[in-house]
């Protein structure tokens, strides 16, 4: 036989029932990770040059993002680097890339189209800058250049960029002074390698596939750069985001042999446009954060990852996406 409640009691039980599945609900929502309809379609991220460390991180984070997000279909752009990059996010050609803050900030200030779009996810790694000389090499210091073959970068990488500024700091002219090749980090170590070129400019983390190979079977060493920040700066502009500082001596140690080597850094940040949608910038931005230690261990550049300094997007403004993830994950 069911026992009747009291009418009281019966109210108490019904609005104790109802409280109950408010706070379940409330639950639910605050547990469940993104929502019921997660990021799906597709999705663009531009790279980088073959062999290069853009190319590697963004391999591994499309890796992170077909886990994460299953229904969206991430593909990858290869490119020639930062310049080319940044132009294609903000023209909308790609929904993310990574690009080096000095040429993040030369597109600002150059109003390319579209730069009024674009917006920071995370700043990531630093970018080093490596002049690179065969030990034997007379090459002493950058203004050793002089006349000898040398590679810049392809047209539209963050390597032309750096490397025609770090000559001009050094008093000389990229068009008249040296002899330049317009060849990137897939080319450039078996050229020096078969005595095609003299040096070659290169910027990207630490340590750089193509580099570490080129060290570990032919004698290189490197040609220290910092002394020429000041000059940099002199130059105004995006140089400002130049900043001196030494490669560590274990990252390339055949060419080091335990001294560390004074040169030029400078970050890279994860760029996209204030049109993504900010879920997906969020999970994005997540991605990255949550994913430092495991892409890290294929790409060290990326252990440099730090929750702490990487909602610092300067020269772009904060994603709303990827600040309301900082907000979410701040102590």
């Amino acid at each position: 036989m069911r026992l009747a409640l009291p009418r009281i009691g019966r109210a108490r039980a019904l609005q104790g029932s109802a409280a109950a599945l408010v706070v379940l609900g409330l639950l639910s929502w605050w547990l469940r990770p993104w929502g019921e309809d997660p990021p799906h379609g597709t999705v663009a991220i531009s790279t980088g040059a073959r062999n290069g460390v853009y190319e590697r991180y963004g391999e591994l984070l499309k890796g992170e993002l077909d886990e994460d997000m299953p229904d969206l279909d991430v593909r990858l752009l290869s490119s020639a680097g930062s310049q080319q990059n940044v132009q294609r996010v903000a023209t909308g050609h790609a929904d993310f890339t990574i690009a080096a803050a000095d040429a993040v900030e030369q597109y600002r200030q150059a109003h390319g189209p579209g730069a009024d779009r674009l917006r920071g996810c995370a700043r990531l790694y630093d970018d080093y800058v490596q002049l690179v000389v065969p030990r034997l090499s007379p090459v002493r210091s950058i203004t050793d250049l002089r006349h000898r073959r040398v590679a810049i970068g392809q047209t539209g990488s963050g390597v032309r960029l750096i490397a025609e500024r770090v000559l001009r700091a050094a008093g000389l002219d990229p068009a008249k002074d040296i002899r330049a090749r317009s060849t990137g980090i897939d080319t450039v170590p078996e050229a020096l390698r078969h005595g095609d070129i003299d040096a070659f400019f290169w910027s990207g983390g630490l340590p750089t596939r193509a580099v570490t190979d080129l060290s570990e079977q032919a004698d290189i060493r490197f040609i220290p750069l910092g002394g020429l920040v000041d000059a940099l700066h002199r130059q105004g502009g995006a140089s400002a985001y130049y900043r001196a500082s030494d490669m560590p001596a274990d990252a390339y140690p055949p060419a080091e042999r335990g001294v560390p080597v004074s040169t030029l850094a400078v970050a890279n940040l994860l760029v996209t446009t204030a049109e993504v949608d900010d879920e997906l910038a969020e999970r994005v931005t997540r991605a990255v954060i949550d994913s430092r230690d495991r892409i890290g261990r294929a790409v060290h550049a990326a252990q440099r990852v730090d929750l702490r300094t990487a909602l610092y997007t300067d020269p772009l403004p904060l994603h709303a996406g990827a600040s309301r993830y900082y907000r979410s994950v701040k102590p």
